[in-house]
Order: C-alpha cells, then structure tokens, then sequence
C-alpha cells in the first residue's frame, strides 16, 4: 500500500520525474512551465511532487490516459480558473514529462496526444 510506503519515509520518493529531452538537447516541458507564473509553476510542481511521492496515485492529480498505452496526466488547476496537464509516462522508477499544455476544452485535444505519444516513441527508440 503506497500510503504506508509513503509515511515510512515521507522523503523517499517512488518515481523521479524527468524532463523529456529532444534530439536537438531541448526540453519541451520545461521551456513551457518558464513560460507561466511563478504561482502556477510552484502549484504544477507541487502536483508532480505529490505523484513522486505517492505512486501509485490516481485522481485527482494523476489519471491514465484511457487508449493511449501508458500514458497519464498530472492534473493542476492554475490561476485564473485554467487547467493545467502534464502528459507523462512510466520508465522504470522514472516519470518521463512528455508534453504540458493548459486545457481548453472539457476533453484532452488529441494532437495534445499526438506530441505526447511521438515524444514517448522516440524517448524509447535512444533508452
């Protein structure tokens, strides 16, 4: 149970999280969290902590991507009301950060997907 796992040593985490790098050297995920406030990067940050720790941890900060293999969400509200997600996947005791965007509509726009699920391909093709 993850939940004694996680009080034995509240400072372990089970996963690590990790930016996606692209073939050029860049790193997507954290090229977009710059682009937001300082409030709205600590409150995504504390969510994907929050999965580092917990794993495994469903809603409301994490949900698996129904149809898409392996693929889950960290789930934030942001200021103003928005709705912040951070695609990743599972690499061991690694969570790759695929692809964050802020949501717009009430489902995930698949070319969100799309780039989350062509970033995952070729993170495995160069492991």
């Amino acid at each position: 149970m993850w939940y004694i796992r996680y009080m034995d040593n509240p400072l372990e985490k089970i996963l690590s999280a990790k930016f996606y790098i692209t073939p050029a050297g860049n790193e997507p995920v954290l090229d977009w969290l710059k682009g937001l406030s300082k409030e709205d990067r600590k409150t995504i940050g504390n969510d994907i902590r929050t999965v580092e720790l917990g794993w495994p941890i469903g809603m409301p900060v994490c949900r698996k991507l129904e149809g898409y293999s392996g693929l889950r969400e960290v789930r934030s509200e942001i200021s103003d009301g928005c709705i912040a997600r951070i695609i990743f996947y599972i690499n061991g005791n690694e969570m790759i950060l695929l692809h964050g965007f802020i949501k717009k509509t009430q489902k995930t726009p698949k070319n969100e997907i799309d780039l989350a699920v062509k970033r995952k391909k070729e993170h495995e093709k160069h492991e």
